[in-house]
Formats: structure tokens, C-alpha cells, sequence
């Protein structure tokens, strides 16, 4: 196989800097491959890291902030600019002109070649800034046409732009739906501005889902994709968003993205202020699991910032500054770009390829043992990370039935300047409380002793290789302890989802 490392520095040291170290349900999804999909939704979704499960861990996307109007307030959002060291939608460093944003695109797409997607998502609503969105899309669809658009909203303004959007070749939106009972929308969203007019309370609620449902209508009649984005809201609208899942189906959406409710109360949310809890990782996973029932779920979702840039999971912003892109010669490379996507496939071939051959061994297995096991990795499905580096771990459900991805957990990083940080261990454990292993490229005798007090099995034999096939490897492995007596499967307990992890990389 090519070696994508060699090239991928190769294409950075030519811009001026160097870089350190499927299967699916018949009607789609994020974990649909290519046999699972007509072709020319597969062409939409192939390398788009937030509709295809798969494409999450080779392709990278960018967020531009030139949309700082907002047309609804939620209780879980608040919006702050010029901040650098949260992780969460609304979040911004610096806010951009479209012709600023489309510098940036160039900028990051020169950089980072695996950049698939640009996204406008905020840190208001891209609907309630039309002029700026719509001029951000035409610029780089004009410099940049191999870039695939995107387009996130709370819906309120979505029908009266639908037009525009299929004009300007917008073929992924994203719609936030919390709700389609105006009553509980009552409770998450304190009011709405439409037409020159304040709304409040169930009249408010009830306008936007009308409008969110109508939207999401005219969009999948023209043929672009729709993802629904739902925040899971404990005791609010955690059991409606079970009704909330069939309604956005019956409609026609692609992929549907329950989120846990980020309520921290340094992020000054009404919700995170009065004290509303987020869901623990079980529920999160319970809900979702009981919505796959009518539809694809989108299980990798980081909740990004309105100006990440990188693989989801990592967010390399601070690299691409407006002080810092107005200073950089770019050369928009299409032939390089595209001759490094070429090779990114050839190695996301090979790691389908060696799932396939190892779930095959599973073939002839009678268990009903399900479990989680948590990956430190940096992408391309491979482990491939120090634990003490990790700043997230990717979660995979394991069964005779072979290696699910389901989730991932944001940490605090373990080393601090050459030594561990034993409060930071603690997080780390609850996070991943509920797994029964950690695969890791490498791990130190410290914290290796505390994971395995907390009846969690390090692993590091398989550093460097990929996720699903070693996750099958090893999953056999235990079956085979358990059948000979020389361990007792157990259920683990529930686990902590970090809220707001700091995303200033060390």
C-alpha cells in the first residue's frame, strides 16, 4: 500500500508546514458502505465525515463563522466569541466575512487535503444571516468546486430558502429538531423572532416545528440529504424524542443525531444554570439504540465549535487565524488534493478488507456476551494514540455479530509536561467506566495499574493496527477465557460523558 504518512507530509511541507506523528441498514446510514447505497447518494456521503460513520476517520471538515445572528434562543445555548478553550457548538475564536471564510477554505483545504467539507453552522443561524451565508457558498464553490457545501440550522427560516439552497448546490443540511410537540418545545426554547415579531411559550414552539417539519419536506422532494440533529434533554424530552425520530423519517431523512445536552454551568446556559442534568452515557445509548429501531443513527458527532477545523475529534483552528491566513501564500493544489484522497481510500479499502476477514471468524460462535471497549486513536480506523495523549476515545460495542462503533468520550489529557495527572486519570475512568478494555498504541505502569484496578483490561499489543479487526481479535479471545472458566463476564456500570472538555491540545 502507498504510504500515506510519507505524502501527507510530503503535501504539508510543500505549503510550509510539516505535520507530527461497513455495513448498514438498507435504507442508509452513517455506517452504510458502498453496497449498502444507491450511487449517487454514495458519492454524497462517501467522504463526508459527518453522514458516513466510516468517513469519519480518514476525511476532515471545516466550519466557517460568518453567521453570528440568531432567530431563536435555546435554554442550552449560549454564544461566545473570542473563546478558545471550549468545545461546543455556538463557540467561535473570531467571527469572518465571506471573503474572509473563503481565504480560510483555500487555506485549510491547501493544508489539510483530506478537507472534504465545508460547513456553516454559526455561531448563530446560517438562515437568520442569509447575504452572508449564501455570499460565503458562492465564493467557494467558484474557487474551491470539489468542496462539498453543508448547511446547519434550527429551521425557523428554512422553507423560505430552499430555493437558494438547491441552487447554490447545497446537498447537506442539518436541521435541529428537539421536539414536534409545541408543549415541550414550551420548555426548551424561551422564544423566537419571525417576521419582524417576538414569539413566546407553545405559540413560539408550535410556529418553529412547523416551519422545522415543512422545511425538511421540501428539502428531501429536491434530493438532498438531511440529517436532524436532537439534543437529549433528561426529563424534558428525552422519551418524545422517540416520536420526534419517526416524524423526521416519515419525512425522509437521512441520518438522525441524538446529542446529549452539554449543561455545565461555566457555559451560562439557562439550562446549565438551573441546574439541568445531561444524560449519563447509558441513556444516551439506550435512546439511540431504541430510535435505530426506525432509522440510521449518527453515533460520531463531537458537537463541534462554529470554527472547527480538522478530523471530528481534533480541531486545528488556532493553525488558521485570520492574522496567520492573510500572511500564507496558498497554492489550491486539486490534482495533489485529489491524488491524496486516492490513497486515503486505498487504505480505507484495506481497513474494510481486514474487518471483513476477521468478522469471518466470528462465523460459528454462540454467545450472547455484548460489551464495550474503548480506542485511543488520531484517525485513518486505527489504534494509534498514547493514552496519556488521548484527548478523546472512540467506543465500540463488541458481539458475535463483530465491532459497532457507538460513541466516543472526551477526557482530560493524562500527561501534563512528562508526568501524569492522577486527578485527570479519575475523569478518564469514569468516561470509560462502562468498558470492559482500553486499546491503546502505548500506556504507562501507572495508570495501566489503576485501569486494571477499576476492572478495566488495558490493550496494547495492537498498536498501530485497526480498530475493528483487533477489537474482533480480542473479543474472541476473551469468549475463549470465559468458555474456559479463567474469567467471569460481568456487566460494567454506567458511565460519565464529559461536558465541555477543553480543547487546547498539549
Amino acid at each position: 500500500m502507498p504510504d500515506i504518512d510519507a505524502l501527507m507530509q510530503k503535501v504539508a511541507e510543500s505549503k510550509g508546514c510539516g505535520t507530527t506523528g461497513g455495513s448498514g441498514k438498507a435504507s442508509c446510514g452513517s455506517a452504510a458502505g458502498s453496497g449498502d447505497l444507491p450511487p449517487e447518494i454514495w458519492e454524497k456521503v462517501k467522504n463526508h465525515p459527518c453522514y458516513s460513520e466510516e468517513a469519519h476517520h480518514h476525511y476532515a471538515r471545516m466550519h466557517v463563522a460568518v453567521a453570528p445572528a440568531c432567530n431563536i434562543q435555546c435554554n442550552y445555548c449560549n454564544r461566545k466569541y473570542d473563546c478558545a478553550n471550549e468545545s461546543r457548538p455556538g463557540v467561535v475564536s473570531e467571527k469572518l466575512t465571506p471573503e474572509q471564510a473563503a481565504r480560510k477554505v483555500l487555506a485549510v483545504a491547501s493544508t489539510i487535503p483530506q478537507m472534504t467539507v465545508l460547513g456553516i453552522a454559526g455561531p448563530g443561524d446560517p438562515l437568520a444571516n442569509p447575504a452572508k451565508t449564501f455570499k460565503t457558498f458562492e465564493l467557494i464553490s467558484k474557487t474551491a468546486p470539489d468542496i462539498k457545501l453543508c448547511l446547519s440550522t434550527n429551521g425557523l427560516a428554512l422553507p423560505d430558502h430552499v430555493d437558494t439552497i438547491a441552487r447554490y448546490n447545497i446537498d447537506h443540511v442539518t436541521i435541529t429538531i428537539n421536539m414536534i410537540d409545541p408543549e415541550i418545545g414550551a420548555q426548551i426554547y424561551p422564544w423566537i423572532f419571525w417576521n419582524h415579531k417576538r414569539y413566546t411559550g407553545v405559540e413560539a414552539a408550535k410556529l418553529l416545528t412547523e416551519h422545522q417539519l415543512r422545511g425538511l419536506e421540501m428539502l428531501t422532494e429536491r434530493g438532498i440529504l438531511c440529517k436532524i440533529n436532537s439534543v437529549m434533554i433528561p426529563g424534558i424530552n428525552d422519551k418524545h424524542l422517540v416520536e420526534v425520530n419517526k416524524a423526521v423519517k416519515s419525512r425522509g431523512a437521512f441520518l438522525h443525531n441524538i446529542m446529549p445536552l452539554i449543561s455545565a454551568p461555566e457555559h451560562g446556559t439557562v439550562f446549565g444554570l438551573n441546574g439541568q442534568r445531561g444524560p449519563s452515557a447509558q441513556e444516551l445509548k439506550a435512546l439511540q439504540d431504541s430510535c435505530e429501531g426506525e432509522m440510521n443513527m449518527m453515533r460520531h458527532c463531537r458537537q463541534c465549535r462554529a470554527d472547527a477545523v480538522g478530523l471530528l475529534g481534533e480541531d486545528r483552528s488556532a493553525e488558521f487565524t485570520t492574522d496567520k491566513i492573510m500572511e500564507m501564500e496558498i497554492n489550491y493544489d486539486l490534482e495533489g488534493r485529489q491524488a491524496y484522497q486516492a490513497l486515503v481510500e486505498q487504505e480505507r479499502i484495506a481497513k474494510v478488507e481486514a474487518k471483513q476477514e476477521e468478522l469471518a471468524t466470528l462465523a460459528g460462535e454462540a454467545s450472547d456476551i455484548t460489551l464495550l471497549v474503548a480506542v485511543a486513536t488520531r484517525g485513518s480506523g486505527l489504534i494509534n494514540e498514547h493514552f496519556g495523549h488521548a484527548k478523546e476515545f472512540q467506543v465500540y460495542e463488541l458481539s458475535t455479530r463483530g465491532a459497532k462503533f457507538v460513541g466516543h468520550r472526551r477526557v482530560d489529557l493524562y500527561c501534563q509536561g512528562g508526568y501524569g495527572e492522577e486527578e485527570s486519570l479519575e475523569t478518564i475512568i469514569r468516561a470509560i467506566n462502562d468498558c470492559h478494555a482500553v486499546f491503546v498504541a502505548k500506556i504507562g505502569g501507572c495508570p495501566k495499574g489503576d485501569l486494571i484496578k477499576a476492572g478495566i483490561e488495558p490493550v496494547d499489543e495492537f498498536a498501530h493496527e485497526f480498530i475493528e479487526k483487533s477489537a474482533i481479535t480480542w473479543f474472541k479471545s476473551y469468549l475463549e477465557k470465559v468458555r474456559s472458566g479463567e474469567i467471569t463476564h460481568a456487566e460494567r456500570g454506567d458511565a460519565a460523558i464529559r461536558q465541555g472538555a477543553l480543547i487546547a491540545a498539549a
